[in-house]
């Protein structure tokens, strides 16, 4: 089946500094449409529309919506675009290319929740988004966009843009309000949820910003267009960040399901390197491995749960037979012992544990006994640890372990 990319379709084709260039290619027809539809029938076309959250949580983003849309006093909207996950590339592109779409999201979604005001928590490392950003929401006061009596609506909105500090978990949506709030980066526990208790103690709207950018066309387009891609149980156009030994890496926009063979060979341009499949790491670091026996596996969220993998951001990593896997996995087992905030002590310890043990394996100086510490230790951080951090941190090299890549 043909398809025409949406997301990413003004990329490449408009002056992403330009907000009459936006304009001319439909930018902000969403936010009036939503203006004449009103904030709860905004609220219901999200609902209608079955879209699950694309930072990796998968979490069904009507059901966040609607909950602040219900709450009472001041609440806020937070675009999640501390894009941390190795691998992963996606918002980059979008907010590098198409800025004037996140920020019109963004004031999409406080018109519908009747949020106060607006944050977009950019990834430190990503110095030319930050940047475009920022000129683009100038841009956007000046319009009248932002500010008073949006649209004649009556609505006002504000936008504060903030630049994190290189933190992989403040990616966390928790430990992200705690940096906002000029705090430590440390995830919060649950419950309270931040749509009852968000940023600054307040209810809060928080999705990562290809969520955002896909409601712009939810509105548009209707709920019945965004079920009718991809499969029933998980809908819609996805973004993967395709890298590795492929032909052609980069952003691949298609129909949620696409399966890994698609990905590689039809829009990869096939495996690079030696020519021969090994291996793919799915979601990131927090992933899995997948091998030849997966490269028909659909890459939606519930496909690749039931054989124990994850979507996570949707990232793509692939290597061929030449790759030696063993300084992968140690780097991976680093990058978690590095990036662990050290709140919880599962976490703190099991990564450095973890990370002690591949170094010692990778050396050749393993001991009998060490890959089921290893799986020991993944369990306890999986069943014990406050976030996400800690309950992937031992996914993608427990599974390079089934696979027998070392």
């Amino acid at each position: 089946m043909s398809y025409e990319p949406v997301l990413t379709a003004r990329i490449g084709k408009i002056d992403p500094a330009s907000l009459t260039d936006y304009e001319a290619h439909g930018g902000f027809q969403a936010l009036i449409r939503a203006v004449e539809l009103g904030p709860g029938r905004v609220v219901a076309l999200m609902e209608e529309a079955t879209l699950l959250g694309r930072g990796g949580a998968a979490f069904p983003a009507g059901i966040k919506w609607r909950a602040v849309h219900q709450a009472e006093g001041p609440k806020f909207v937070v675009a999640n675009a501390d894009e941390s996950e190795p691998g992963t590339f996606k918002d980059r592109v979008l907010m590098e290319g198409d800025p004037y779409a996140l920020i019109e999201a963004v004031i999409l979604a406080g018109f519908a929740t009747a949020a106060d005001k607006g944050f977009i928590y950019v990834r430190g490392e990503y110095a030319r988004a930050y940047q475009r950003l920022r000129h683009a929401i100038a841009r956007c006061y000046e319009a009248g966009y932002l500010g008073r009596d949006i649209l004649g609506s009556g609505f006002e909105f504000h936008i504060e843009l903030r630049r994190g500090a290189g933190a992989y978990i403040c990616g966390e949506e928790t430990a992200l309000f705690e940096s906002i709030e000029g705090k430590r980066g440390y995830p919060r526990l649950k419950p309270p949820f931040p749509t009852q208790a968000g940023l600054f103690g307040r209810p809060t709207l928080i999705n990562n910003v290809e969520t955002l950018i896909n409601a712009l066309h939810i509105v548009l387009r209707g709920p019945a267009w965004f079920n009718s891609i991809g499969p029933a149980h998980s809908p819609g156009p996805k973004l993967y960040p395709l890298s590795g030994r492929v032909q052609r890496p980069g952003l691949v926009e298609a129909p949620m399901g696409i399966t890994l063979r698609e990905l590689i060979e039809e829009h990869g341009g096939g495996v690079s390197g030696s020519g021969e499949f090994r291996v793919a790491l799915v979601g990131g670091a927090a992933g899995a491995f997948l091998g030849p026996d997966h490269l028909n596996t659909p890459l939606d969220f519930r496909s690749l749960a039931s054989i124990g993998a994850a979507l996570g951001s949707g990232a793509v990593i692939v290597f061929d037979t030449s790759v030696d896997m063993k300084p992968i996995l140690q780097r991976i087992a680093d990058f978690f012992a590095h990036e662990s905030c050290g709140k919880c002590y599962p976490c703190q310890l099991g990564t450095m544990r973890q990370r002690d043990i591949i170094a010692r394996m990778v050396a050749g100086q393993g001991r009998p006994g060490d890959l089921q510490l290893l799986r020991d230790i993944g369990q306890t951080m999986r069943d014990t640890s406050i976030c996400g951090l800690g309950q992937t941190a031992s996914n993608a090299i427990l599974s390079a372990f089934e696979l027998k890549l070392t």
